[in-house]
């Protein structure tokens, strides 16, 4: 059978079950008697480990056989979690990660043994219990104990070994007893999947991939074009040949992921008679039995297990059939098609307005009128809700880009010598899943920097009356149509005076330039690509590719970085994104006779000022405003667009914020507001960061886009 089928949900799993071993073994470091934890650690090593072997991935499984391996004898009690066990185990998920990312890049996982991890854990398991771990080899002891209890001597309970209702031809049954003369075994066997399973047909087929290793699949109910449509309950039934004991079918059924039970019993040649004859009398009962079945996965944990008590939050619950989580994986491309379709949808309410305007002005019918506008009305809203709805699709919690952040601390306060904590707030703000991809790089960036440059070493913290124990932070809100993510610390903060004697050091900037520069501007540097204020090179800072990463990641996604700074208190990074990359609110307006589009969030107020009202400070027009000095930036010159309007004649202004900074966007005239769809340039048209795209107006026109934030 061919798995390559599987390989989307293979990584979506693998993914998932990696991040878990990585929070899982953050909370043991610091908790080594913590049950729930241990457990976790070893269903999600079990999973993987099924997931690789069925998958074909046998340096992955074996890595995974032996951490699963380790956890058995620690919940068993015969091993303690120690420092040096917890180090090696993070080596471990660092080389299953490796593996993961290479089938992702590559569909194959790599020629890397990892021979070095294999012997640490194998060296650490033999020192605990005295036994090696079994990986590539017969199954464990501990492992292959409840296989077998699955399996008694007497068979499976007639309620779950739904398998005897089964109906075989007679081909089918000529097989098996022929089989059977020529000194094989036949199985009955039944497999019940995890009633939370989203693909339950793709678990059947990795369980006959499985078994297929080692024997043959005589017969299966429902039938294979059932399975492969999902029309079957959350169980099915075959019988399997093979000269391998039954244990070993068990087992290889139970290595898939989301397998809770599996039943099975060996039948000879009389026994073979008895489903053919007796089905239509069995298929009854079976039916009766199959509640009780399909409820027994819910309260039948994998037999390795037993020992370990469950989790309190679990045992809260009701018992009965568990709770879904009620969400579907969908391909981004297929949303991204989507959206463009309405954005298409958008572009046509937009030409039947315009076309109404032009009706309007000629002048028609009213009943004509007011039945064309009753119809705009009704496509508004339609496209309003429309785009709400795929909207929400889109949006995922900016928790995704979140998740490794922990362990990453974790590792640069062991490199680092320092002592430091990661706190995270607001993870549950929802971002355009296309923003959040992009968001690991820069984040990244930026914590590194925290932890290199901004938190000073234990000793040089006490010195200044701080705890020795440094913080470092991620906050994100949301903020009108955009996303705040504040990334600090609490550690020595930016030296103004030394960036800018680095920058003169270096010959950066003239010397003149540099002494003129206010604070912002010398802060500003630092985002500029090779320049770095690192004395030495090491594998953190000291190459110039941090934070020019961060800004130039950042515009490309919409957004901008500021940065807010107390010398000795620490340092604040603030990147504001858009929620969506798509479709915006905007502000049309004219500018030297051509019409461009600002987005609505941006902007605060409207203003008409007298020409009189407008002064300078240091060579820069200003206007004051209800108390507060706001500079104006003239659109006309910022565009090469000379403005039409007369030059004595009172300004449109477009007061806009960014961050906590107003300014005031002189314009010649404004059109309205309108829902716009924002389209690529491409890149063959190099622009500046002031256009951050296009849109096509109701009657064909083309707008370009203003970011308002690259204005000032």
């Amino acid at each position: 059978m061919d798995v390559s089928q599987y390989l989307g949900v293979f990584l979506d799993e693998a993914h998932e079950h990696v991040q878990t071993l990585s929070d899982q073994l953050m909370v043991l470091e610091n908790d080594p008697e913590n049950e729930d934890s241990i457990n976790e650690i070893f269903r999600a090593a079990h999973s993987l480990k099924g997931m690789a072997g069925t998958m074909g991935y046998k340096r992955m499984q074996k890595l995974t056989h032996v951490t699963e391996d380790v956890f058995s004898a620690v919940r068993s009690g015969q091993m303690k979690v120690t420092g040096g066990l917890v180090d090696v185990l993070f080596q471990a998920l660092d080389a299953i990660e490796a593996y993961v990312d290479n089938v992702q890049n590559t569909s194959d996982e790599g020629t890397e043994d990892n021979e070095g991890i294999l012997e640490e854990l194998n060296k650490i398991l033999q020192e605990g219990t005295g036994e090696v771990s079994s990986a590539g080899g017969a199954a464990p002891a501990a492992a292959a104990a409840p296989a077998a209890e699955a399996a008694p001597a007497g068979g499976a309970s007639d309620e779950k070994a739904l398998y005897k209702a089964m109906k075989l031809d007679d081909s089918q049954v000529s097989t098996m007893k022929d089989a059977i003369v020529a000194g094989q075994h036949v199985y009955g066997v039944t497999v019940y999947i995890d009633e939370n399973c989203l693909l339950k047909a793709a678990r059947a087929f990795l369980v006959f991939k499985a078994i297929e290793e080692f024997g043959e699949v005589a017969a299966v109910e429902p039938s294979s074009q059932d399975i492969e449509d999902e029309h079957f309950d959350f169980h099915f039934s075959m019988f399997v040949v093979t000269e391998e004991p039954l244990d070993k079918v068990i087992e290889a059924a139970k290595s898939v992921s989301e397998i809770v039970d599996v039943v099975g019993e060996e039948f000879n040649e009389d026994m073979l008679a008895a489903p053919a004859a007796e089905a239509e009398e069995a298929a009854p009962a079976a039916e009766a039995a199959a509640p009780a079945a399909e409820a027994a996965p819910v309260e039948a944990a994998a037999p390795a297990e037993k020992k370990a008590p469950e989790k309190k939050a679990a045992a809260a619950k009701p018992a009965g059939k568990a709770v879904t989580n009620r969400t579907v994986r969908v391909d981004i491309e297929k949303l991204d098609v989507l959206m463009n379709l309405v954005s298409e949808l958008i572009i046509a309410k937009n030409s039947i307005v315009s076309a109404g305007a032009n009706m309007a002005q000629k002048g028609s019918d009213s009943d004509v009128d007011a039945h064309f506008n009753e119809h705009i009305e009704y496509l508004e809203s339609v496209t309003t809700n429309l785009h709400e709805s795929v909207m929400k699709v889109r949006m995922v919690p900016i928790e995704n880009a979140l998740q490794k952040f922990p362990r990453m601390i974790r590792d640069l306060e062991k490199s680092l010598g320092k002592q430091m904590t990661l706190t995270i707030t607001g993870e549950e703000t929802e971002l355009d899943r296309t923003v959040v991809d992009e968001l690991s790089d820069p984040l990244m960036h930026l914590l590194r920097n925290s932890a290199d440059h901004g938190l000073e070493m234990p000793d040089e913290r006490r010195n200044a009356g701080k705890p020795a124990m440094g913080s470092i932070f991620i906050n994100a809100f949301q903020d009108g149509n955009n996303v705040i993510i504040e990334v600090g610390d609490d550690g020595r903060g930016i030296d103004v005076e030394a960036v800018r004697n680095k920058i003169i050091e270096r010959n950066y900037l003239p010397e003149e330039r540099a002494l003129q520069m206010n604070d912002k501007e010398v802060i500003e540097v630092l985002f500029d690509p090779g320049f770095s204020m690192a004395k030495k090179v090491t594998d953190l800072s000291g190459r110039g590719v941090g934070l020019d990463v961060v800004k130039s990641k950042i515009e490309a996604l919409g957004g901008d970085v500021e940065v807010r700074s107390k010398l000795g208190e620490g340092s604040t990074f603030v990147i504001r994104l858009p929620l969506t990359l798509a479709i915006i609110q905007a502000l049309m307006v004219v500018v030297g006779g051509e019409k461009f589009a600002i987005a609505l969030g941006n902007i605060q107020t409207i203003e008409d000022i007298p020409i009189s009202d407008v002064k300078l400070v240091e060579n820069k027009e200003v206007i004051q405003l209800r108390g507060t000095v706001i500079p104006i930036i003239r659109l006309s010159e910022i565009l090469d667009a000379p403005s039409k309007n007369d030059p004595n004649a009172n300004l449109v202004v477009a007061v806009v914020k960014k961050g906590d900074s107003l300014a005031g966007l002189v314009v010649d005239e404004l059109i309205g507001q309108m829902e716009v769809v924002i389209k690529s340039l491409g890149k063959y048209i190099n622009t500046t960061r002031i256009i951050s795209g296009a849109t096509i107006l109701g009657n064909g026109e083309v707008a370009l886009i203003l970011d308002s934030n690259a204005l000032f």
